[in-house]
């Protein structure tokens, strides 16, 4: 497997698809042959969002020792892998598209996908698309990470709000992060649109300043560079064990102490006109079939398929089940959070002049 991350950013977010499109620089890919994406020769491309690439590595090698087709990733934010194949429509690069959602429902909407026609009959009618356009690979979860100093036990939504974390707070970019969209939709539902708004623009007096990426945050986090950061399970955990990092994952509470997350799953689909149809189908079939789903839970994800659910991790540490407990889940209708996000992106950036 050959890897390639995507441009930093640290330009603000911005509403509009075309702007976000229009600002993404070139990503040089780290094919053997020396092409830019869509290789030529016996391999295939993935554009996902970062947090995988351990897993990745480990199955796309064994892929291409079962079928001689080797895989190139290109790993950067949500939103970012999204706006390349977008940019990239007069001349396809990627065959196979992973990120989280709202960004696989707008790839969806913008064209960016089609049906693969792959065997999804053992992942739930809610975790993919009636049409064949995407399906989930991974279930996963927002989180918060702080640095070992801080007191995570009781920590709340207005415990952020305090002094002490002025400079040493940073959240992942709404608009284009999917684990910072993540932090905007699940306010909403906790507070409604306007309270969530109200809600950032007080903790902008703590948060450095954007990100598009919310992998970069944990090394800052495990460093002090960071006091406190947005995450999801799976990356976290995953991290931690990898990384030997020493950040404690957090949920914070309400008022009334109940914590809350929402699902932010790894989506996969198809690219429109990907170079490789016939390998990239090879593949997703490969990642959704039983053996591989089964290697999920030592990255510490969730199987998509529905047999696999209670899966056992066979490494050390807490499974995201675990981490889960006595945080409940909020419901989101992805394709609404998907149709409103512009304009809530746009209401975001004026109230928190971001």
């Amino acid at each position: 497997m050959r890897i390639s991350n995507g441009p930093g950013r640290r330009s603000r977010a911005l509403a509009s698809t075309a702007l976000l499109v229009a600002s993404l620089t070139t990503v040089a890919f780290t094919a053997a042959c020396g092409g830019t994406g869509g290789a030529g020769g016996n391999s295939i491309t993935v554009y996902s969002a970062d947090g995988l690439s351990s897993w990745y590595s480990q199955q796309f090698d064994a892929f291409e020792a079962e079928t001689g087709i080797a895989v190139d990733l290109v790993e950067a934010g949500s939103g970012e892998v999204v706006n390349r194949i977008d940019k990239e429509r007069a001349n396809p690069q990627a065959d196979v598209l992973i990120t989280l959602p709202p960004f696989i429902q707008q790839a969806d909407s913008l064209g960016l996908l089609q049906d693969s026609g792959i065997d999804t009959g053992a992942v739930p009618a809610a975790d993919k698309d009636a049409g064949g356009k995407y399906v989930t690979l991974a279930e996963n979860y927002l989180s918060f990470i702080a640095n070992p100093s801080v007191d995570t036990s009781h920590l709340t939504w207005d415990d952020l709000l305090k002094p002490e974390f002025k400079g040493k707070l940073q959240y992942s970019t709404p608009g284009q992060a999917g684990d910072g969209t993540a932090v905007l939709v699940l306010l909403q539902q906790l507070l409604g649109k306007q309270g969530a708004l109200d809600y950032l623009t007080k903790l902008q007096a703590n948060n450095v300043g954007p990100s598009s990426s919310t992998g970069k945050l944990q090394a800052k986090v495990d460093k002090g560079e960071l006091l406190i950061a947005n995450g999801d399970v799976q990356m976290n955990l995953n991290n931690r064990k990898d990384e030997n990092t020493r950040f404690a994952l957090f949920f914070p509470a309400a008022a009334d102490g109940k914590r809350s997350t929402v699902a932010v799953p790894y989506v996969m689909g198809l690219a429109k006109d990907a170079p490789r149809s016939s390998e990239a189908k090879q593949l997703m079939d490969f990642l959704l079939s039983a053996e591989t789903q089964r290697s999920l839970p030592d990255v510490f994800a969730m199987p998509a398929r529905q047999e696999l659910r209670d899966a056992p991790a066979t490494v050390a540490g807490p499974t995201a089940s675990e981490v889960l407990r006595g945080v409940e889940v909020v419901d989101i209708d992805w394709n609404t959070v998907r149709t409103e996000l512009d304009s809530d992106v746009a209401a975001y950036q004026k109230a928190t002049g971001s």
